[in-house]
């Protein structure tokens, strides 16, 4: 029961780019920044296991930020020419590329930083991908004119990437959308649809090549900057967000479904709308350094078995750690793992 996952992130080492920081700048290049890169996806597959997770991440440290790291194997867009775009219904302000010319892969966009991670690790592998929806608010649009259009576009390539992941030997491949909880109605409508063509295949691929592979979303509210923390201060006394998409994802082919839950103001029984999905429940707090202790961990997941089955479980963190401290991270995959056990005990 309860297997343990981090969401995406993991904090980038001082030798490999700026520490702290959403937007690092790396300290190398070329040969040596690739390189750089594995060296440090390495350290976190070790730091995972030691820590007892059961699904192993690369920790993203290939890539500068969730969404730009993908679109950087992606032809027409510039990135030359970024522009200051208000994102997340102008939460915060961003330096992002344009969309310039019809979209198309330059090749595989993360093929080493998998492969490389399946080679070093026998546990479940989870490798996650920017959600459409997502990608359509960190980009400036100057070509495609219209938000649908544009995000089964970028669907299409997603889907290229997610197949040949699945081929590289991925258990879990999961993509995030944060967009989801800003704007609702829209994820509910087109955002769901454009998440399933992301998708489109990998159970029948899986199938065909003896390689079942799960695919799943995470809808978070944010990484734990300042902006997203004075957003969540403004929400109230409860954050029903989950609750306009939710039905949508229940009803959709997407297997697991991340949310936030500790230190939320996320009503527990919006769970229960997922009702015939594996969910992630958010028990680490990725806006806090305050380290969680194994007591509140299985407090949390016991929350959630009032409307989540024993079964369907998956123990995560609410977000990625990419902007906290090394130390700060590693004692809260620690906690993960140790609240996890406690919670297997309580509830076996």
């Amino acid at each position: 029961m309860f297997p343990t996952a981090i969401a995406g992130s993991l904090p980038k080492p001082a030798w490999l780019a700026e520490t702290e920081k959403l937007w690092p700048k790396w300290k190398a290049e070329g040969p040596d920044l690739a390189q750089a890169k594995l060296d440090a996806t390495l350290l976190w597959i070790k730091a995972q296991e030691d820590a007892g997770l059961d699904v192993i991440g690369d920790g993203e440290m290939s890539r500068q930020h969730f969404v730009h790291g993908f679109l950087e194997q992606v032809e027409g867009i510039d990135f030359e020419h970024r522009v200051e775009m208000g994102i997340r219904n102008d939460r915060y302000k961003a330096m992002v590329p344009q969309v310039v010319a019809p979209l198309r892969l330059k090749g595989r966009v993360h093929a080493a930083e998998a492969q490389f991670l399946r080679a070093h690790t026998t546990r479940k592998i989870k490798f996650t991908l920017p959600g459409p929806m997502t990608i359509v608010d960190t980009v400036a649009d100057r070509f495609y004119g219209d938000k649908l259009k544009l995000a089964f576009a970028f669907a299409e390539l997603l889907n290229q990437e997610a197949l040949a992941l699945q081929a590289d030997g991925v258990d879990i491949i999961q993509f995030d959308e944060p967009a989801f909880n800003v704007y609702m109605a829209e994820a509910a409508d087109w955002g769901v649809r454009a998440l399933e063509r992301a998708a489109l295949g990998l159970h029948e691929a899986g199938l065909a090549s003896g390689r079942a592979c799960t695919t799943a979303v995470h809808i978070c509210y944010g990484y734990g900057i300042q902006a997203n923390i004075d957003w969540k201060n403004s929400l109230g006394p409860q954050w029903r967000q989950y609750e306009q998409v939710l039905p949508a994802l229940a009803a959709s082919s997407i297997d697991q479904v991340s949310l936030e839950c500790i230190h939320s103001q996320v009503p527990a029984e919006l769970m229960a709308l997922l009702k015939g999905k594996d969910v992630m429940v958010g028990v680490i707090d990725v806006a806090s350094d305050q380290i969680e202790t194994a007591e509140e961990v299985a407090d949390t997941i016991g929350r959630a078995l009032q409307f989540v089955p024993r079964d369907r479980l998956i123990a995560c963190t609410n977000c990625g750690l990419a902007p906290m401290s090394r130390a700060v991270a590693e004692a809260k995959l620690a906690a993960l793992a140790q609240g996890a056990a406690l919670a297997r005990q309580r509830y076996a």
